[in-house]
């Protein structure tokens, strides 16, 4: 049986599936932004942009869009019933405090330790745009991550023994989440949580730099 990868609005629904009812998260840019859209409105998830906005809400209908409602990514939402805007500095301070129940970032590797790598490919990569990615990392109370399993092109894993780019935060992560598997950061390394259907435990290994155990 063959397996089919989920999309990026595949993972961030998966991770949407996990939040708990009442939690306060940050999303990141990338594929995290997407995760609000597939939270139902009924249940209560509180959203955090780190550019001031609490409460934020899916992605607005093409028609009704507000041009200076956005999140840190610049992409147009909503804001929820109850939600607010807030000081840059206040935005921070939630975010650095320890107010946040998660955060949720995109990532180029993690490592079996818990490392992230997500802001830039070598040292002196001239991006250096690591933005509030580092508070997030350790300000938050759990850390989870959303990304491909391996890169676009030469299938490198993207799940590894240890990052090979720069560090943004070392042993924060705690769940991540790709296109084929939900992995878990355990004090074996990686824990395999769910995998797509029809993919086998072997397949995955392959496609694992670091080596996984399950649950």
């Amino acid at each position: 049986m063959t397996f089919k990868p989920l999309d990026r609005a595949g993972i961030a629904a998966r991770i949407a599936r996990d939040i708990p009812e009442g939690w306060f998260v940050n999303l990141g840019i990338g594929i995290p932004t997407g995760v609000s859209d597939h939270v139902p409105m009924e249940r209560e998830v509180i959203f955090h942009s780190e550019n001031g906005v609490i409460g934020a809400g899916p992605a607005p209908e093409p028609d009704k869009i507000n041009p200076y409602l956005v999140n840190a990514g610049t992409q147009h939402i909503t804001l929820r019933t109850g939600g607010a805007f807030v000081h840059h500095a206040d935005s921070f301070a939630i975010a650095r405090g320890g107010h946040l129940d998660l955060c949720v970032l995109g990532a180029f590797e993690v490592a079996q330790n818990g490392d992230i790598a997500n802001w830039a490919r070598k040292a002196d990569d001239p991006t250096k745009q690591v933005g509030g990615a580092m508070d997030l990392a350790i300000g938050a109370k759990r850390l989870w991550v959303a990304m491909e399993h391996n890169t676009k092109g030469s299938g490198e894993s993207r799940i590894r023994r240890s990052c090979s780019y720069p560090l943004t935060a070392k042993g924060a992560v705690k769940r991540v989440y790709t296109d084929i598997a939900v992995l878990e950061v355990g004090q074996r390394g990686f824990i395999v949580l769910d995998m797509v259907e029809g993919l086998t435990r072997r397949e995955l290994q392959e496609r694992s730099e670091a080596d996984l155990h399950w649950a």
